[in-house]
Parts: C-alpha cells; sequence; structure tokens
C-alpha cells in the first residue's frame, strides 16, 4: 500500500513559490507516496511563537494538530516549519491533556521534504537534469533541529549536467531567522552580506537551499549587489521543474 502523505505547503511557499509545493508533489509521487493537500492547513505558528505570543501559537499548533491528523507522513518543503512541527508543538500543547498526545504522534510523523525522500523513503536517485554549479545553503532549523546535511546533497549528486562546489561556511545564518531580520535588521543585513559573499567565493551560478525565507533573504541581497546567481528551492531542481517558474528574485518573463 502507498504510504499516505500530507504536504505541508507553508506559507511562504504558497504566497511567493507555487512551483515549490508543486515539486514536492511530484518528488512524493514519483517516489510511491498518495499526497494531499489539506486544505484546512495554515501557518505552523512560527511568527507567533518566535514573538513570544505563546497563545496564539498554541491555537495554530492545535488547529494543524486537528488538520493533519490521520495520515501516514506529513512533509514539508521547510525545515523551520518541520521543526516547528515536530519539535515545539509537543512542548507547546504540554500542559493539554487532550493535545498533548496528538501533537507528539504528529511530531513523530513529520518530515523534511529531502530527509524523508533519502531517510524514510530510500530515494538515491531523481531523473532531473540540471546544467549550471550549484552552492547549497544549510538553513538553521533544518541543520540543527533535523539534521538536514547530507540528504539534499545525496539526490543533488545524481542530478544529470549538474555539479555542487561547497561553500567555505554553508552552515553559517543566512540572518533571516524568521523575526530576527526584523527585531535586528542591521545585525541580519551584515549577515547575509557575508553569506552573498561566500555564494560569489564559490563560482557557482546558483544558490540553492531548503527553505523559502532563508531563500527570499539571500536572492534579495544578491538582487541588490548586483549579482548574477540565481536563486531556487532544492526541490525545484530535483523535480526537474526549473522551467515553470524564474529563480527567486528575478521579473517573470
Amino acid at each position: 500500500m502507498k504510504p499516505r502523505v500530507a504536504l505541508f505547503v507553508t506559507c511562504l511557499v504558497d504566497l511567493h513559490r507555487p512551483v515549490v509545493g508543486w515539486s514536492a508533489v511530484k518528488l512524493l509521487e514519483e517516489a510511491g507516496c498518495t499526497v494531499e493537500v489539506p486544505a484546512a492547513q495554515t501557518c505552523c505558528g512560527q511568527p507567533a511563537y518566535n514573538s513570544g505570543d505563546r497563545r496564539t501559537a498554541q491555537r495554530i499548533a492545535r488547529d494543524v494538530v486537528a488538520a493533519f491528523g490521520g495520515y501516514d507522513h506529513v512533509v514539508a518543503p521547510s525545515g523551520s516549519c518541520a521543526a516547528m512541527i515536530a519539535h515545539h508543538f509537543p512542548a507547546l500543547l504540554a500542559d493539554d491533556p487532550h493535545w498533548k498526545p496528538r501533537a507528539q504522534a504528529l511530531a513523530g510523523r513529520t518530515h523534511e521534504l529531502t530527509a524523508f525522500l533519502v531517510d524514510v523513503l530510500g530515494v538515491r536517485h531523481v531523473p532531473a537534469r540540471y546544467e549550471g554549479v550549484v552552492t547549497y545553503h544549510d538553513s538553521c532549523s533544518g541543520l540543527r533541529e533535523l539534521g538536514v546535511k547530507a540528504q539534499p546533497r545525496r539526490l543533488l549528486d545524481g542530478v544529470a549536467g549538474l555539479a555542487v562546489k561547497e561553500m567555505r561556511e554553508p552552515e553559517i545564518c543566512c540572518g533571516f531567522g524568521g523575526t530576527f531580520c526584523v527585531k535586528y535588521p542591521d545585525i541580519s543585513t551584515r549577515m547575509v552580506s557575508d553569506k552573498a559573499a561566500d555564494v560569489a567565493a564559490t563560482g557557482a551560478d546558483t544558490l540553492l537551499a531548503g527553505d523559502m525565507g532563508c531563500l527570499l533573504n539571500m536572492a534579495g541581497r544578491l538582487s541588490r549587489e548586483g549579482s548574477a546567481v540565481k536563486v531556487r528551492h532544492v526541490a525545484e531542481v530535483l523535480a526537474g521543474l526549473t522551467e515553470d517558474a524564474p529563480p527567486i528574485g528575478a521579473a517573470a518573463p
């Protein structure tokens, strides 16, 4: 029987980059899953959580738990949203005897997209082609909370025409950090400027990552600096859907 997977689309994908959602569906279906997108889903609650609005974060967590119950797995093309559900929902609802066990159960079934493909489904190759040299940014939540590091690179290694050139410090934060970039704009700008310099030093023509927040932040900085580096979500490349949308931050043709 095919695994029944619910796709947590994420707010930024829904609002800024729908092709990432289509790419995730394509990758999951090609890997043998039945994919559904629960219509009741909203935000994961991370902005409220990071801002200290615990009551709103708890309300959103209950809504998400209710919307995604009953699936074999929940998959998100975002380490930060997946980590919010997998790591922070159980703590948020720890004092509620009704919602705590449901949050814990959902947490155990929630995965970041590339980690799910590699670690759960055992995918080692995707039939995609991308001509160019790419460099990969390790987003903080995916890396530090979910252990997403080798999985996207393993899949990229099998993409025809593609070569990976690592940054000197691929694990260093880009300065987005959810509400961090709003609270500390000067520090955030310095961090993303350093990241842009690290990207440029690789000579890569494309920057990839697995979180839209990071990608929007880095694309904005690269654009302001006049860089020709294209910015894309890793799922677009793995699914072979790069012709369906211009690079992030680029004007539509």
